[in-house]
């Protein structure tokens, strides 16, 4: 219960201001005030079927005007395509760590980097993965959560079958594809263990893009730092280490000044980066030797591999890094818009690479002893220290598309209840989607500055980055087959025509990455071993609870046995009694009226309800219903939202409660429209007011979940050890609640799993 009260605040600010614009234009127009709206339904004590209903669950993608999407496509190029642009620094360095390439080698290792970042992110990922958003929102637990609106195969708390109805094929035209994609539905829905493995690789590819924010700063700052070696060959790999260090913490540091002004601030950065490397390309491609051109004939990679077959599949570890931050185009989506990353990627980000790799593999071609530092080498001595700034300047900016990937889907994940309890901070007020973590920001800080000082250069790092970046890649690719089957519902052909050529490629790929395990390779994946425990554990024992809720719920007749008075005395005020449930009274209810000698004037029942959508429209977010007759003065309110949606203070949630009761009572006199029902009705609005007036109280369950004596070993580890250290080391629902403590009233419950 306390994990999902920490939700209510977010409900505020979108409906007052939405509010706030609509009884605008209504007084310039009529000289009365409408009422706001409230849903309201007939008087059974349930809300579940309901709660899972909104109007605007389909995928469409965010309209804006052509002004917004230059701007955000401006924006992304310092926050998305960082690391991306990048690459160059260190590519060509991974492919050849140890021997020096031949003229055939150059120009099958270009040929790999050219059609590599051509299939993946300019065709996978910019035409095909950006579409398959929720609701604009990106990355891997987007994915799952179309995946989970679509059909019954959610594994999160408080997710009712009802949730069916609400799936936006079913108003869809009928199609010769749609007999397959209920049949794909109806057989995952059936299957427990496709269920489990389906929130195991949403699960595993949320873990490996925190791995990749983890690593993304250690590789692209060492790579920039390390041309000071210019100014005096003999400095140390321990200096560099150090200033890469130093660079790492500065980053960090300035994360909490938000999505919007760091990219506003590095945007100009990474365009004269992209710029430089691009216009330095083209003169190394004429200078050098412009017959690397013919890298574009794809045949050069089959000459490559029939060489050396054994070199040139290692060597795809390497050819994988031209790819690295492609993910972030994707994850970072809900910060900026589909069309703003088309634009800024095809428009700018892909030439100048291309560009880059084709200059770096002219000079190669005449000077193949200088592979382990290609990218300065290959950079004209007059501009050589103007470029060393601007990529230092750049290294450091990389960083930031993982960083604000990692801040998004911590959030996505911790809402749909697969991560404990953090603080979210949303940094701008003009795009919903940019948040900071300051854990997260510190955790990620602390284990890039010990990476780093730990490995020191780039090719142990390289190879463990290699295993993230191929990883991520795999995972969204399943879950799009997926959804390309059930959602989008695509000619078979088609889809099998995708898994062919980008899942064939992203398999060998990660079996090249994989024989590198031993030398760095390991890292992302026990980083990603540790998370999935984290949220495994924890999403297993938010399951549970709910489930001890839905059994230990108090009767109706328990209810009417008590009367109106509840047994006990009932004082002047207003109790809001946090429950999962959506339906029913709650175990903890019976606990209050056990343990409390009085319960309040008014009570309500409040439930917050994760839908699997990014926002909740502002006229939908509140269901009111009552508990019992009128006497009993107890009602059901809940409070419905997407992963995307604020928090906000408690007083102000008091307020708009208070209004939409109001609005819930009178509604419901209108309906019934008898003269004693409406006087009724002013009655209790006037005792509503009163309780009100005397105060309002958050009643909270303090739980202490614990495993049932018939548990396993394993099990108690799970839930007595391991979730009660992160439930302990977390932030509490209270905390998130912004409850004043002379509000908060908790009573101690034991949950037996």
């Amino acid at each position: 219960m306390e994990d999902k009260s920490q939700a209510h605040e977010d409900i505020v600010l979108n409906i007052e201001m939405d509010q706030k614009e609509e009884t605008n234009k209504e007084e310039e127009e009529a000289p009365e005030l409408p009422l706001p709206k409230t849903k309201q339904f007939n008087r059974l004590d349930s809300l579940d079927k309901e709660a899972n209903k909104i109007s605007t669950m389909s995928s469409a993608s965010k309209v804006v005007s052509i002004a917004t999407v230059m701007q955000l496509a401006y924006q992304s190029i310092g926050v998305v395509y960082g690391d991306l642009g990048t690459s160059p620094l260190y590519v060509f360095s991974s492919i050849f760590p140890d021997r020096v390439p031949s003229h055939g080698d150059i120009l099958g290792a270009l040929s790999l980097i050219i059609y590599s970042l051509t299939l993946f992110p300019l065709i996978k990922y910019v035409f095909i993965v950006l579409w398959a958003n929720d609701n604009g929102d990106g990355g891997t637990f987007a994915l799952y959560s179309l995946i989970c609106r679509h059909s019954k195969v959610s594994a999160i708390p408080n997710q009712n079958a009802e949730e069916m109805e609400l799936s936006s094929y079913q108003l869809n035209l009928p199609t010769k594809n749609l007999k397959r994609s209920e049949m794909i539905k109806k057989a995952i829905e059936k299957s427990t263990w496709a269920k489990t493995m389906l929130l195991s690789v949403a699960l595993f590819g949320t873990c490996m893009v925190i791995g990749d924010g983890i690593l993304t700063p250690c590789i692209s700052v060492l790579s920039a730092v390390d041309g000071v070696r210019k100014i005096d060959a003999g400095i140390s790999q321990d200096v560099v280490a150090m200033i890469a260090v130093a660079i790492l913490v500065v980053l960090f540091s300035i994360q909490r000044f938000g999505t919007d002004k760091v990219g506003y601030t590095f945007a100009p950065a990474i365009l004269v980066w992209l710029s430089f490397i691009g216009a330095i390309g083209i003169v190394n491609l004429m200078r050098h030797d412009h017959s690397v051109l013919k890298a574009f004939n794809p045949v050069y990679i089959v000459y490559y591999f029939q060489s050396d077959p054994k070199k040139a599949w290692i060597s795809l570890g390497g050819v994988v890094l031209c790819m690295t931050g492609t993910e972030a185009m994707f994850a970072d989506l809900g910060h900026f818009s589909v069309r703003s990353i088309q634009i800024a990627f095809t428009g700018l980000v892909y030439p100048c690479l291309i560009c880059a790799y084709l200059g770096q593999a002219a000079y190669l071609s005449f000077n193949p002893n200088d592979v382990s530092d290609a990218f300065y080498k290959s950079t004209p001595e007059s501009v050589y220290w103007p470029m060393f700034v601007i990529a230092v300047l750049a290294s450091i900016i990389a960083s930031q598309a993982m960083i604000s990937a990692t801040f998004a889907i911590v959030k996505q994940s911790m809402a749909l209840g697969c991560f404990p309890r953090v603080r979210i901070v949303h940094t701008s007020h003009k795009h919903e989607g940019q948040v900071y973590i300051p854990e997260i920001n510190f955790v990620l800080m602390f284990a890039c500055v010990l990476v780093t000082a730990s490995f020191k250069d780039t090719t142990n790092i390289g190879n463990a980055y290699g295993i993230a970046v191929v990883a991520v890649m795999l995972v969204t690719s399943c879950l799009l087959v997926l959804i390309m089957l059930m959602i989008w519902q695509m000619n078979l052909v088609l889809i099998a025509g995708f898994v062919l050529v980008f899942g064939s490629f992203e398999l060998l790929y990660f079996s090249s990455v994989l024989y590198k395990f031993t030398n760095g390779g390991y890292l992302p994946l026990s980083f990603a071993a540790v998370l999935y425990f984290v949220m495994y554990v924890w999403h297993y024992v938010q399951t549970k609870r709910h489930e001890f809720e839905v059994e230990h719920k108090v009767s109706a007749q328990y209810l009417s046995s008590l009367g109106s008075d509840l047994g006990i005395s009932r004082v002047p005020g207003v109790g809001l009694l946090y429950t999962e449930l959506t339906q029913g009274i709650p175990a903890i209810f019976r606990h209050f009226l056990t343990n409390l000698p009085a319960i309040h004037s008014v009570l309500v029942f409040v439930s917050v309800k994760y839908l699997p959508v990014n926002k909740v429209p502002t006229e939908e977010r509140f269901l009111l219903r009552r508990v019992g007759s009128k006497d009993y003065k107890m009602y059901r309110c809940i409070v419905r939202y997407g992963y995307k949606d604020r928090r906000i203070a408690s007083s102000e949630f008091e307020q708009l409660l208070k209004q939409n009761l109001d609005t819930f009572i009178l509604n419901e006199s209108w309906e019934e429209g008898e003269g004693a029902e409406i006087e009724a009705c002013e009655e209790e609005r006037n005792f509503l007011d009163k309780s009100w007036s005397s105060g309002v109280v958050y009643l909270l369950g303090h739980s202490e979940v614990k495993a049932s004596e018939e548990s396993g070993l394993l099990k108690r580890v799970v839930v007595d050890y391991a979730y009660d250290f992160l439930r302990r080391n977390f932030r509490q629902g209270f905390v998130d609640l912004q409850i004043p403590n002379k509000s908060l009233l908790q009573v101690g419950m034991n949950y037996q799993i």
